[in-house]
């Protein structure tokens, strides 16, 4: 970044908050992880079929959405137009998968804890959509001058 360029303070906040969302991400999958596998059999409430989900989610949220979330956090720091794309990509995809697991949760009749966990993260993603989309030109600029 610039002598000249001045970062928002909205993109600061959506630097910190990915950071958190990316850390709490990590360790709700390891306590997950932990839990599952310290037991020989797994929890009685966990039939075949929700304990497969359970794991496509995790390897889902450990590979792509830490990853994108990472890439945000560097990207949006340095107001680079890939870190632009990957805290969008990021949030859509916290919209799509909390939007999966309430509906599960809703259908179980019973909310889970990474629903309730990560709920926070889905009006702040709507809200940053919303603010990078308004402000792209901050990022697009930065790299067409070459950095």
């Amino acid at each position: 970044m610039g002598k000249n360029t001045i970062r928002p303070r909205g993109v600061t906040t959506i630097v910190v908050v990915n950071s958190i969302a990316a850390l709490l991400t990590v360790a709700f999958w390891g306590l997950v992880c932990v839990r599952l596998f310290a037991q020989q059999t797994p929890p009685a409430e966990l039939d075949r079929g929700s304990l497969a989900t359970a794991f496509g989610f995790m390897i889902g949220d450990l590979i792509w959405a830490t990853l994108l979330l990472l890439l945000s956090v560097v990207g949006l720091w340095r107001l680079r137009s890939w870190g632009w794309l990957a805290a969008q990509m990021a949030n859509i995809l916290w919209i799509y998968s909390m939007t999966v697991v309430w509906s599960r949760d809703f259908y179980a009749t019973t909310m889970s804890p990474g629903g309730i966990l990560f709920l926070p993260f889905v009006p702040f993603s709507v809200w940053a959509t919303f603010y990078l989309w308004n402000c792209r030109e901050l990022f697009f600029q930065a790299t067409a001058n070459g950095r």
